[in-house]
């Protein structure tokens, strides 16, 4: 692979022969000159962005064709493909202001298109909208989607929902490669940090013809930060406070770009302590956070590289009830320490009419959770009893996985484009501690693909694919002394394969209605501890037991999503049907083992369906005034009718937001006041008790305070701002009837030089 990579990286530079650059000016409606608009190219991974007259210089882009975005807040983005061949362009733009929210462009899908011209459609955050809701973490940020939710343990364990289905069914993509951590866990979280992202975009249905198995109900795609502009340095610095959990989060970033290079580095510290409800705090629900971001990025014509790595040191606490009542951070038994290394480079190679793109990436996720083994005698310091549990961790896997994914673009044959590709991964799981929750494990993914994009004509866009994968799994045998039993792990060598296809269209009805008309299939292998468990799970209280003779969980899913926009007014209605094949659940045998019931892996046919439904209104001539609602529902029901488990309750979610600016102190300035309402979930699986409904009232401001030439980004957030008691129907902590978080007042504060 090594020399695969140095030849690629020759070929690039050897075809390094072009020196196009793109120039213009930028200026809105009324020939205003606009200042900062991004100009920028997610394939070159690279921009610039206009100075005070308008004027923008774009340098060294590759021959062939190249697609540059023209993006500023505000204004309605333009997205253009510009044909070079060793000769520079010229492109003066008139930007249209726009009242709903900006056209952006789509990286998760595989041509990168505007996403009023995508296909599929997929919801962004940026990241700092993520930030203005005072979330405390990246996985309670992203509920903010319409159909998105969290399965939560306390405050700093979360694990996404789209639409219904979680775990090893949704696929998270960080740095343009996939996120490997033991997504099979239930207190295994996402182990990334809101710091250093751009944004995040959210695929609602079966993506496994882009991404292979694990795909199956969705795809988190997290977007790194973008690079400098060319010729800049910035330095930035951020700091939010969190009252209810006295919690700081603290990050300090730089990046700067030249001629050919770029760099970046970010670290960020978070601590908090036990989270409060409106009774209690939850004890040994703290947590710390230390993550680090760095990146280089090298542009030389007709190739382009960008290397990064993130390091993730996570130090989650896992309650046990409710104990002493105390605002310390330092961790009580039990809890878990988890190490991400997360390796990723993005090679791309430009010829005449084609392009080549090659992602390597390699992650290395190390897991340990320590737990009490014996008595202490009263009086023995805290620290000796720390350092003498570090030493002894419970449970100390390391996952280590390199993944691969190369992409030819072909030749666009008029309004036909095509691409070719293929994917895959080795990964091994291996164990250092006394206990097994998963055996010792080689794991090889293979996948080739091709999907195509037909344009016929400015309306109307069809896109669809096909996919072949193979995974194969193989195993160690363990024996593991419990008591006075022996467990054992039984080796396994087993293949799983299938094929996956996918067809879109998107086309406007009655010349108003965008309509968006998706059918695709996924397929999801079934994951090490659904085939191997033999062991207490302590994070669920339950005995697991494996069965190897599952086989592949497979759905067809059927989407249709109708949006009407006029110049005030806003609509949108997202409807699915998901029919899944061989789901697999845990049942109970009715034994107990180890003082635990003892559960096994069934598969039986389910379906899901429901959908997202909404309007945005902007009435004229109220300008700063923005009213949004929407509603989501989900059902999920096994093939004998029985509800499936973990599904959110319907949300109805309700915002009135005003927008406001003075160009000499305060600019992008807004207030926000939402109701988020909860019905009552009584639609539960055998194991679960229904949740009582509750609403919860949010309050939020802010906006970019200018002194002297500075800009400060500021912003406030009050989440549940009346303190309600609640417990949300996917907390984890349900079972023991712990209350959810109370109030929490956010303060953010953002520095720019």
């Amino acid at each position: 692979m090594k020399k695969i990579f140095f030849f690629l990286l020759f070929i690039g530079i050897s075809n390094a022969y072009a020196q196009n650059s793109l120039t213009g000016k930028i200026t809105d409606t009324t020939d205003n000159p606009l200042l900062g608009v991004e100009v920028y190219s997610e394939q070159l991974h690279k921009g610039t962005t206009t100075d005070t007259e308008g004027n923008y210089t774009f340098n060294h882009i590759p021959n062939g064709k190249t697609t540059i975005n023209f993006t500023f807040l505000g204004f309605k983005s333009i997205s253009k493909d510009f044909v070079f061949n060793n000769k520079n362009q010229t492109f003066n733009i008139k930007l249209e202001e726009s009242v709903f929210k900006i056209d952006e462009i789509i990286i998760s899908t595989p041509f990168n298109k505007l996403q009023s011209e995508n296909v599929m459609k997929v919801e962004r955050l940026s990241a700092r909208e993520i930030q203005k809701t005072g979330a405390t973490t990246l996985a309670e940020g992203i509920t903010n989607v319409a159909g998105v939710s969290q399965i939560s343990t306390g405050a700093s364990i979360g694990k996404p929902v789209i639409r219904g289905l979680s775990g090893n069914r949704v696929l998270v993509y960080t740095q343009g490669i996939r996120l490997e951590n033991q997504q099979f866990g239930g207190e295994h979280g996402l182990g990334i940090n809101d710091a250093g992202i751009e944004g995040i975009e959210v695929i609602k249905g079966p993506a496994s013809l882009l991404y292979g198995s694990d795909a199956l109900g969705g795809v988190l795609y997290i977007q790194p930060e973008k690079f400098a502009p060319e010729k800049t340095t910035k330095v930035s610095f951020g700091q939010r406070f969190f009252s209810n959990t006295v919690g700081t989060n603290s990050t300090l970033g730089v990046k700067t770009t030249n001629h050919n290079w770029q760099f970046l580095a970010r670290g960020t510290y978070a601590q908090h302590a036990d989270y409060k409800t409106p009774s209690y705090r939850v004890t040994n629900t703290r947590f710390k956070e230390k993550d680090l971001k760095l990146g280089v990025g090298f542009h030389e014509n007709n190739f382009s590289s960008e290397l990064r790595y993130n390091f993730n040191n996570s130090r989650l606490g896992l309650t046990e009830g409710i104990g002493e009542q105390t605002t310390e951070t330092h961790l009580e038994i039990p809890y878990q320490d988890i190490d991400n290394h997360i390796i990723s480079l993005h090679n791309h190679l430009f010829f005449k009419n084609s392009k080549l793109d090659l992602d390597l990436g390699y992650t290395i996720n190390n897991r340990k959770e320590f737990e009490e083994h014996e008595e202490h005698e009263e009086g023995e310091e805290e620290e000796e009893h720390e350092e003498h549990a570090e030493g002894e961790a419970a449970l100390s896997m390391k996952l280590k996985t390199f993944s691969y994914n190369a992409k030819y673009h072909l030749p666009k044959m008029g309004k036909f484009e095509l691409l070719i590709g293929t994917q895959g991964l080795h990964q091994t799981n291996t164990n250092f501690g006394e206990e097994l929750l998963i055996p010792n494990a080689t794991i090889n993914d293979f996948g080739v693909f091709t999907t195509a994009n037909f344009e016929l004509n400015d309306n109307t866009h069809l896109q669809g694919g096909i996919r072949y994968d193979n995974r194969s799994i193989k195993t160690e045998r363990h024996e593991v002394q419990h008591e006075d039993e022996v467990h054992v792990f039984n080796a396994i060598d087993k293949s799983f394969n299938s094929f996956t296809t996918s067809l879109g269209l998107k086309t406007k009805l009655f010349k108003t209605l965008n309509t968006r008309i998706n059918i695709a299939n996924g397929f999801r292998a079934p994951n090490l501890a659904e085939l191997t468990s033999n062991g207490v799970h302590h994070g669920t209280n339950r005995f697991e037991e494996g069965n190897n003779n599952l086989i592949n969980e497979k759905n067809l899913q059927f989407d249709v999503a109708l949006d009407y926009r006029s110049e005030h007014f806003e609509i949108f209605a997202n409807g699915f049907y998901n029919k899944l094949s061989n789901y697999i659940y845990l049942s109970p045998t009715g034994e107990i083992e180890d003082e635990a019931p003892v559960f096994t892996y069934l598969q039986q046919d389910a379906k899901l369906y429901g959908g997202e439904f909404g309007f945005h209104l902007h009435p004229h001539p109220l300008d700063w005034l923005h009213l949004e609602s929407s509603f989501e529902t989900v059902i999920g029901k096994q093939a004998n009718d029985d509800y499936l488990p973990l599904i959110p309750a319907n949300t109805l979610k309700n915002t009135l937001r005003t927008e406001f600016s003075n160009n000499k102190w305060l600019q992008h300035g807004y207030a926000s006041v939402s109701m988020h309402s909860y019905f009552k979930q009584d639609n539960v699986s055998q194991f679960e008790t229904s949740t009582p409904a509750y609403s919860l009232v949010n309050f939020g401001f802010g906006g970019d305070i200018i002194i002297n030439k500075y800009k400060f980004s500021t912003s406030v957030s009050i989440n549940n701002l009346f303190d309600k008691e609640y417990i949300n129907h996917l907390s984890r902590l349900k079972a023991d009837n712990i209350l959810n978080a109370g109030r929490n007042i956010v303060f953010g504060l953002e520095f720019n030089l």
